[in-house]
Order: C-alpha cells, then sequence, then structure tokens
C-alpha cells in the first residue's frame, strides 16, 4: 500500500466502524448503559430477522409527551395520538409489526426510542396504539413483534421473508 492511501483507508474504516448496522449511517445501532445495565443494539442484518414474544406495555406520562425538545432517543417530539413505539435492542428507526396475542389484533408502527426498562417487557407503545391494540385498559399483553424494516428517510432495508 502507498502511504499516501493512509488518510484514505483510516477514515472509511472509521465511518464504517462508528455508523454501526454494517456499515450503514443513521441508525442508533451504539451500545449504551441505563439503570447501570449495557445494552447493545441489534446490527440491520440481525435485525431484519427479528421476531420475538413477550410482554408488551404502553407509556402514559403525560409530562412525556408534546415536549418542545426532542425527546425520544432519536430527538423526536411524540404525541398521545402519535402511533410509535420503543424497544431496546433495535436499530432505530425500525418499522415493526406489533401483534397483540391476546386478540389477534395487529399494527404496524414505526420504533423511535428506547424502552421499556422494566424487566421482562419487550416493547412500549404509545396510548394510541395499545388503544388500537386493544389493550390499553388492561396496560398489559401478550405481544409479537416482527421488524419489516429499518432506517427511512434516504436509506431502508426491508426485511425478506422466507429466505433464511
Amino acid at each position: 500500500m502507498h502511504w499516501g492511501m493512509l488518510p484514505v483507508v483510516v477514515l472509511s474504516v472509521t465511518v464504517l466502524t462508528s455508523c454501526g448496522g454494517g456499515g450503514y449511517s443513521g441508525y442508533m445501532t451504539r451500545p449504551y448503559t441505563v439503570g447501570g445495565v449495557r445494552y447493545h443494539p441489534l446490527g440491520v442484518d440481525e435485525a431484519l430477522r427479528y421476531r420475538e414474544s413477550g410482554i408488551g406495555s404502553w407509556y402514559n406520562e403525560s409530562r412525556f409527551f408534546g415536549l418542545k425538545r426532542g425527546n425520544t432517543s432519536l430527538g423526536e417530539k411524540v404525541m398521545p395520538w402519535d402511533i410509535s413505539g420503543a424497544h431496546k435492542t433495535l436499530p432505530l428507526p425500525s418499522r415493526v409489526k406489533v401483534t397483540n396475542l391476546e386478540n389477534g389484533r395487529s399494527l404496524k408502527m414505526r420504533l423511535n426510542d428506547r424502552g421499556p426498562f422494566i424487566p421482562g417487557r419487550i416493547i412500549d407503545v404509545t396510548p394510541r396504539a395499545a388503544s388500537k391494540l386493544g389493550f390499553k385498559d388492561q396496560g398489559l399483553t401478550r405481544v409479537e413483534v416482527e421488524v419489516l424494516s429499518v432506517g427511512d428517510g434516504r436509506y431502508k432495508r426491508k426485511a425478506r421473508r422466507g429466505w433464511w
């Protein structure tokens, strides 16, 4: 290798390793710590194969909604009528299909935040999403979460079912 190429190689390696998700920029895939627990978000390829069942919940903190400063992990404002959710380890943003296993209702939504940080829960959704899924009154339900795509805007990768 010619020494004049060294800055280009170093820059390329730095960009690819800092972006996470297989080198694609714009996803939140860096490890983070909450309450003393270290979380390691999935890479894009692994996330596209993600499907998990567990307990889903919804967040009802009126102080959380509609603040002027961004209040999700992506720095976005969330309103109670939005349909979105939070996940601990999927890349942000991601689109998922959430199915309430108690009543069969399903809903597609965008993940734009981290959480829930209560043991045993796999997803938190907005009040409107919980209402549409039919579990707002009870607060918790058994759900299945399936990734449909990762990313939005300029770059988006869709899950291809049946090829793995």
